[in-house]
This record gives C-alpha cells, structure tokens and sequence, in this order.
C-alpha cells in the first residue's frame, strides 16, 4: 500500500530534476513507502528524457508525458488521475519546496485535516511576483470564499477522499485550489522556508499567472446574493473582454491528453 504520492508538474527543469528527486528520497524513504508522478508539461529542454532516466534509477517513480503545454494546474490534474497514495502531496519543481516538510504536511492530513497548505517564510520570489500572489489571495479569498489568512500555494497535502472528488472535475479550464476549497473546510495550514531557484529562471512569467488567474474566474460559478457575486460578474466581464483574450494563444478543448507513460 502506498502512503503517500508525490504530484510535480515539471516544466524546463531538467537541470533540476535528478536532484529534486534525490532530495525527496532521502527526506522520505525511512518513513513512508511512496511514489513520485512527473508530469512533463511539455517542456522545451530535455525534461522528459531525463524523467525517463529517473524512472530506470527509482523503481517508484513514474513519468507522464503531456501532448502539448497545458499549463501547472491541467498538469497536477493529469498527475492526480494517476496516483495511488492515501495522501497526496503536490510540489514544484525547482527546488523552492523543501522536502524535509513534506512529512510535516501529512502528520497535520493525519491528524485529520484534509488539506493542509503552506505558509512561506522568507520568500525568495521576485518582488513583483510576491505582489500578484498578494492580490490573489485578496482576489481569491472573496470569489472562493478562502480564509483570508490561507495562503494558497502551490506546496501542499490533501486526502485521498478530496483527491478523488477533484478528479471529478472534466473541464479544459483548471484551478486546483478552487476545486479543493469547495469540497472542505477541514484546513491546515504550516510555516516552511521559501528556498531560493536550484538553478536556472522561473518559469512562472506574469502571462501564466494572468492566465491562471483567468481561468480561476471563467470557472468559478456565480452564486446570487453575495458581494462576491457582483465581483465575480464583473471580473468575468473583464477576463473575457481583455485579460482572456491577451493571455491566452489557444483553447484547448480537453483538460490533457497524455502522450506517453513510463
């Protein structure tokens, strides 16, 4: 039985990869018995010839090659459609994440929370960046109806029971923490360090985060009577007016397609 699946979207990190995974091991291997899903957004190095490499060097680690670039969110999904794991543990891939603390994320799924997110200490993002995360959590806390004080990372643990009703979810456009928080309110949340980018740039650039944020309010649905509500209209008006249409080169019309599996 596994105990825990590890969920890294992988994008131009081949640099980074084999000492991600090294890392993870060694934090890990004496306390859990686990698997790492890869997921190769289509990365424009040699991401996924060094995933396949992994996978002959870790017996418990698997590769997933997308078709095209999907995007973060549309790729952590087609990791979570794969996984095994009681507890689900999603990652980046460049380093930021300690994994000594993905330990520290499952003791709080165990004590019974079915999420638990990460609070960042000492961020190593740039500035402009550590803003627009800023005025999305003000933005997302009034559309999803977040805890202001829960920071939405991309660091973080749910159960196997809010995995599989996430899953559940078939449409193109993705927000995975919008899928989580409507299913629970039984929220953890712990302070880990930020560290700073193993090697090479972020891939994050302010298009993909305009993007992400697009796609958190195309898909979020508008409920009647709430501030929220007048809110999510208006920012619907504007996404598919402008932001939309400026972020976005195509539509793919599926969630992802995978083209290859270790």
């Amino acid at each position: 039985m596994i105990d825990i699946s590890i969920v890294i979207p992988v994008y131009n990190s081949s640099e980074i990869l084999s000492e991600l995974v090294k890392k993870i091991y060694q934090s890990i291997k004496d306390d859990f018995n686990f698997e790492i899903i890869l997921i190769n957004d289509k990365s424009a190095d040699n991401s996924w010839d060094k995933i396949k490499e992994l996978t002959f060097k870790y017996k418990n680690l698997q590769g997933i090659n997308l078709e095209q670039n999907y995007g973060q969110h549309n790729a952590i999904m087609a990791g979570l459609n794969n996984v095994k794991g009681k507890y689900i543990v999603m990652m980046d891939d460049d380093l930021q994440h300690p994994p000594e603390n993905i330990k520290d994320i499952v003791a709080k799924l165990k004590e019974g929370n079915e999420v638990c997110y990460v609070k960042y200490i000492n961020r190593k993002h740039a500035k402009w960046k550590i803003f627009v995360s800023w005025l999305n959590n003000i933005i997302s806390s009034l559309l999803i109806s977040k805890p202001i004080g829960v920071y939405t990372s991309s660091f973080k643990g749910i159960t196997k029971s809010i995995k599989n009703e996430i899953i559940k979810y078939k449409k193109p456009q993705v927000f995975i923490d919008w899928l989580i928080l409507r299913e629970t309110k039984k929220i953890s949340t712990i302070n880990v360090h930020h560290l700073k980018r193993y090697s090479g740039k972020t891939n994050y650039s302010f298009k993909k985060l305009m993007l992400l944020w697009s796609n958190m309010v195309i898909i979020i649905p508008v409920l009647p009577f709430r501030f929220s509500s007048i809110f999510l209209i208006i920012s619907k008006i504007i996404v598919k007016t402008f932001i939309y249409r400026l972020v976005r080169e195509k539509n793919p019309m599926e969630q992802y397609i995978i083209k290859e599996k270790t």
